[in-house]
């Protein structure tokens, strides 16, 4: 069931770092003139001397967090999702996933949810180019409590990763500290047996809410938080294939080369069962308010009640 409290998981991310850094003098956070926005200005506060804001420069960033991970710090490196993943991809490329550096970019601002910014601001394609670098681990998490505990696992975790945040705040899901999140894996939030809803991020809760109202018309549905999008967890994706025989996957992303891009391919060599994606069709997106833009651009729990009817009738 979905709590009431709401928490944006940027704001999550903010307060890890700090007690991370009261833990670890070895982790140095870097950001791109966007540390309020990002939160790690909370980090820059507390711990002015290991905080390096880059200024508009997200591509010299990667290449400072590149430095500084090979002289054996633990790097944080933010700003938005568009420019983490868009603007400094060759560096991420070459200076962070080809050298298997201990970067962690975490970016906030992801998907269309950015709202008012518009499509110059929105993105939607940062996981389809992120999840494409060798080496490169990519989690989305679903809620602030699953943040807080992968931004330490992040800590402890030797390696590159990409870690997507979003702007707004978002239904907390989980209780605090009962629950073992582990990178690579999947969480069964909600069991059934007529069809998987497999979802990452904010639409975690969409999707929850969705299989809520199905059941109330005898649709039995299994929610699955996938917020590890690389290495995907493609044992539970086929088991949850196998028992339910339909899967529908929803994500605050493109439809190309996202979750539901991650999903077919493994259904594909795998479990040929019908499936629906839910998210952004092959289009940009625009300025306005983050609810708004979600109905428009099909993210809402009825766009996902409508894949799921789509897939059981396929499935007879």
């Amino acid at each position: 069931m979905i709590e009431k409290k709401t928490m944006a998981t940027r704001d999550a991310y903010g307060k890890t770092l700090v007690e991370l850094g009261k833990e670890n003098n070895d982790i140095i956070v870097l950001d791109a003139d966007l540390a309020v926005s990002t939160k790690t200005a909370l980090f820059g506060k507390e711990f002015p001397d290991r905080f390096f804001d880059m200024g508009i420069a997200e591509q010299d960033m990667i290449g400072t967090a590149a430095g500084l991970a090979a002289s054996g710090k633990i790097v944080f490196a933010s700003t938005f999702a568009v420019f983490g993943s868009g603007r400094a991809w060759d560096q991420v490329r070459v200076s962070v996933a080809y050298t298997r550096l201990n970067v962690k970019i975490v970016v906030t601002h992801g998907g269309i949810t950015t709202g008012e910014d518009g499509a110059s601001h929105q993105a939607n394609e940062d996981i389809a180019i992120m999840r494409a670098l060798p080496n490169l681990t990519v989690l989305v998490p679903a809620d602030g409590t699953q943040t807080a505990a992968l931004i330490r696992q992040a800590a402890k975790f030797y390696g590159p990763m990409y870690i997507r945040l979003s702007r707004p705040k978002t239904p907390l899901i989980y209780p605090e500290g009962k629950h073992d999140f582990k990178i690579g894996k999947g969480i069964v939030a909600r069991e059934g047996k007529d069809v998987t809803i497999l979802a990452c991020g904010m639409m975690v809760s969409k999707a929850l809410e969705a299989a809520e109202e199905l059941a109330q018309k005898g649709v039995d549905c299994r929610v699955v938080d996938l917020f590890t999008i690389k290495p995907i967890d493609k044992q539970l994706i086929v088991k949850c294939a196998e028992e339910t025989g339909a899967v529908v996957t929803a994500e605050e992303h493109s439809i190309i080369g996202g979750l539901g891009g991650a999903v077919a391919e493994v259904l594909a060599e795998n479990a040929c069962v019908p499936m629906a994606r839910v998210g952004i069709k092959d289009m940009f997106g625009e300025s306005g308010q983050p609810d708004e833009l979600l109905v428009k651009y099909g993210l809402a729990p009825i766009d996902i009640i409508a894949a799921v009817k789509s897939v059981i009738k396929r499935k007879k």
